[in-house]
């Protein structure tokens, strides 16, 4: 499982660099439970250095408690740090486009005008997103497992703080 997610998701980060998506921070939040304690060494080592990860103190409040979420979300940020989309099972499994879309989203759109934070050559690599996505065809949607009963759908959240 270590080695199937943490493939997977350095391939989805060497893709949106090589499509010109740089300075993307990836961090993966590891369990809070016992049994992810005593994993964490291969959790860490399963992913590449440049993916965080995160170790949760057995003493501290939960972060999936504290951020409305489950263990396997992903929860996609602008670089403003809001909350963008929070994704849950099915659409969190990275052998779907919604995760690889969402974090496309997010960097390509300035909602807020002019920003400081935005990449300097970001508008070609947003550009050539654009395109492609309008030139392929509609995915179809995954039917719910019925296991997690949240976000069956993808939430985009607008929280401005």
């Amino acid at each position: 499982c270590f080695f199937t997610f943490s493939t997977r998701l350095e391939d989805l980060r060497v893709k949106l660099e090589n499509e010109g998506l740089v300075n993307i921070s990836y961090v993966v939040v590891n369990h809070q439970g016992t049994s992810s304690q005593r994993k964490f060494h291969l959790l860490k080592e399963s992913v590449s250095d440049y993916i965080t990860v995160y170790q949760q103190d057995e003493q501290q409040d939960d972060v999936w408690t504290t951020l409305n979420g489950n263990k396997d979300d992903f929860l996609i940020y602008d670089r403003c740090g809001r909350l963008v989309y929070h994704l849950g099972l099915p659409y969190s499994f990275l052998s779907f486009r919604y995760v690889e879309d969402a974090i496309k989203i997010a960097y390509c759109e300035n909602k807020c005008g002019n920003c400081s934070y935005t990449e300097p050559d970001i508008d070609g690599a947003c550009e050539n997103i654009t395109k492609q996505a309008d030139e392929e065809p509609t995915e179809i949607e995954p039917k719910p497992t019925g296991q997690h009963s949240h976000h069956h759908h993808p939430h985009r959240h607008r929280h401005h703080h």
